[in-house]
């Protein structure tokens, strides 16, 4: 069996002191303004005490109009640097990994968050999103830049680029939503250029100590299996990127394309060469067992979300027990409340069917 407690070398030389991450998680604690709560700091600062190797921040979105929820966690300007220069302390005090996730949500940013009309790849009516200009695209891309070098400023080791779930790096990299005719847009690597632009960017101004990943997801939004497996293998030889995360949904499920089911979702990214870059996935890794199946499959690390909810220390509990169960949902207010989430953060989970029971 992997041992979930092995600590992992990436390639620039940094190392993960185990095989857990925490997923970036939405929890809409955060200010208006984009700095950082005290809610927010407890919440993250409790995964790193709780032995997460990694933990990385929720979707910190780069410009003011790519906000996405409210609450949420912002990197677009300096006003931020002061709450990242504490949470990255704190995390990397408990001898954890501090990363950020990199984000603009695009078409998928509430007008009455932003208070304008939200931006895309290309003029998307059902969203009443606008296309941007050329001289926008590049200033996006130099916004995602800057919010890494801020980033590394702020003191965290490293960080991630959101090309997944739906947002505006997969606007532009979906055939579907992308009908761009610059170089933005046609091909899969006129789609993706975007995003490639981005991480050479980040690496050239953050240099090789500073871990860089992409997170992808291979469905939904208009995303192809085949697309999103040949960007895969582009990351890895064309571009000097640390870890790939591969948002599944559930990492155990058949491929959504019924051409594709002769063998797992899982298993169409297990054989990618990923030469010397680190692979993690994330969908309903529950269970100690969930963790170790993994492992032993060639996942180099598990990001775990709705079980991190649950226990913040469940890193140290599957280390422990490695066929260690999370407590049945669904769960009170006060667990929750234990386990480090405010309200803010319980009323969002009562979004999630099942979850939080229903106060006498």
């Amino acid at each position: 069996m992997s041992d979930s407690s092995a600590s992992i070398r990436f390639k620039n030389g940094i190392a993960m002191p185990n095989r857990f991450m925490l997923a970036p998680l939405t929890n809409t604690q955060s200010h208006d303004d984009g700095t950082l709560s005290d809610d927010e700091y407890r919440w993250l600062t409790m995964r790193a005490e709780g032995g997460f190797g990694l933990t990385m921040t929720c979707a910190s979105h780069v410009q003011f109009v790519g906000k996405g929820f409210p609450g949420q966690l912002g990197i677009y300007a300096d006003a931020h640097i002061e709450g990242h220069t504490r949470l990255a302390s704190t995390i990397k005090a408990n001898n954890s990994l501090a990363l950020i996730q990199l984000h603009h949500a695009g078409m998928r940013s509430p007008e009455d968050e932003i208070g304008q009309q939200p931006v895309s790849a290309s003029d998307i009516q059902k969203h009443n999103a606008r296309g941007l200009t050329l001289s926008e695209v590049e200033q996006l891309r130099d916004d995602f830049i800057a919010a890494a070098v801020r980033a590394k400023a702020c003191g965290y080791d490293g960080a991630e680029v959101h090309g997944a779930h739906g947002y505006i790096l997969t606007q532009f990299i979906s055939a579907e939503i992308n009908q761009r005719q610059d170089r933005y847009g046609g091909s899969l690597r006129n789609r993706a250029r975007l995003l490639l632009e981005i991480v050479d960017g980040i690496r050239s101004t953050c240099g090789n100590d500073f871990l860089l990943g992409v997170r992808l997801s291979p469905e939904r939004f208009g995303m192809q299996l085949s697309e999103v497996k040949a960007l895969c293998e582009i990351l890895i030889n064309e571009h000097d990127i640390d870890f790939l995360d591969l948002s599944l949904w559930d990492v155990f499920k058949q491929a959504h394309d019924e051409t594709q089911q002769h063998k797992s979702l899982l298993a169409h990214f297990l054989d990618i060469d990923y030469k010397d870059v680190k692979l993690t996935v994330a969908g309903k890794i529950n269970s100690g067992k969930d963790v170790h199946a993994l492992l032993n499959q060639g996942v180099d690390f598990v990001t775990i979300g709705r079980a991190a909810i649950l226990h913040h220390d469940f890193p140290k509990r599957v280390i422990a027990n490695p066929d260690f169960e999370p407590i049945a949902l669904p769960v009170t207010e006060a667990h929750l409340s234990n386990e480090g989430l405010s309200a803010k953060f319980i009323k969002y989970m009562r979004g999630w069917d099942g979850f939080v029971a229903e106060a006498n």
